[in-house]
């Protein structure tokens, strides 16, 4: 996995995600969870959120790496997940993300 720009990271969080999540602390749920401090949560765990037996079920922590699979397909890594985004498939693009997400520990 390449280093990430964290500011392209935003870019593309603003465009691909932001409809269906918030980054801000304590910031609300949409049709997805908020996703500040992500990266190291176990997945399935953001407070008064609805999750799909799927993630639910996932034993997953959201590490780097984790992220970076996850990020490319969420159906594949996460089967029978309502999740309706298909993906980031530019690996740059998904380190650029992550380099964003980082900074909301």
């Amino acid at each position: 996995m390449a280093p990430g720009d964290a500011v392209n990271g935003a870019r593309l969080f603003m465009a691909r995600c932001n409809q269906c999540h918030t980054i801000s602390a304590g910031g609300m749920h949409k049709a997805g969870p908020n996703l500040h401090g992500v990266v190291g949560r176990k997945a399935g765990t953001q407070p008064f959120y609805f999750y799909s037996q799927a993630h639910t079920n996932q034993n997953v922590v959201w590490t780097e790496e984790n992220l970076f699979k996850y990020l490319e397909n969420p159906k594949a890594f996460v089967p029978g997940t309502k999740k309706s985004f298909p993906g980031l498939k530019n690996p740059q693009d998904r380190s650029d993300v992550i380099a964003f997400l980082k900074q909301t520990r």
